[in-house]
């Protein structure tokens, strides 16, 4: 195992949590229905506990939550961007519009999160010792929640845009009444969905 990479992988996904915060602030304020507003919410304050559970995993492994590295820029500056794409859609004049971006940038973050995620359970198998068990503490506490983050928001995302385009949409989306936290799930979901109109 590379030592380094796994340190860059844990900062790079701290960082990327922190900057989720951010992006859950704002994409909150975007949210015009009221379930996905209340969703947001939820994953807001789950995405503060995967901060504190990052910065447990760094106390763990000795590692410095603070240290600077190139692509623990990179991830602030494409969270950062994320958030500035929603107060640009904020600032129009059109809050449909606002939402779905909103969406949109929310998949783009738990994309990033859920490969992450996926990363620390890998390195967490290969790993032994109090290293392994903090990662793999860490991954069990969060990584259903960031399933379903990332599968709940893309079916939110689909639904508003089809809704958008003045089609029937079905909203909340199925995902949220199946609870699905699998990229199987979700597929299927998306079948019920087409059936569904």
């Amino acid at each position: 195992m590379n030592n380094h990479r796994i340190e860059e992988l844990v900062l790079q996904s701290l960082e990327h949590e922190m900057g989720g915060v951010k992006v859950y602030e704002t994409a909150v304020k975007c949210a015009r229905n009221q379930d996905l507003r209340k969703e947001w919410k939820q994953y807001l304050e789950q995405t503060r506990t995967h901060v504190a559970a990052l910065e447990a995993v760094c106390k763990a492994l000795r590692l410095d939550p603070k240290r600077e590295t190139n692509g623990r820029k990179i991830v602030r500056h494409l969270g950062a961007s994320l958030v500035e794409a929603m107060k640009l859609a904020l600032s129009g004049d059109d809050a449909d519009a606002a939402e779905i971006v909103a969406s949109e940038c929310v998949v783009l973050a738990e994309t990033k999160d859920h490969l992450d995620w996926t990363l620390i359970g890998k390195c967490a198998e290969h790993l032994e010792g109090a290293e392994a068990e903090a990662l793999r503490a860490a991954y069990e506490q969060i990584e259903d929640q960031e399933d379903e983050h990332l599968y709940h928001t893309k079916g939110w995302c689909r639904e508003l845009w089809i809704a958008a385009l003045g089609m029937n949409a079905v909203l909340p989306p199925i995902e949220e009444r199946q609870k699905v936290r699998t990229a199987m799930g979700a597929a299927r979901a998306e079948l019920a969905s087409e059936k569904a109109r």
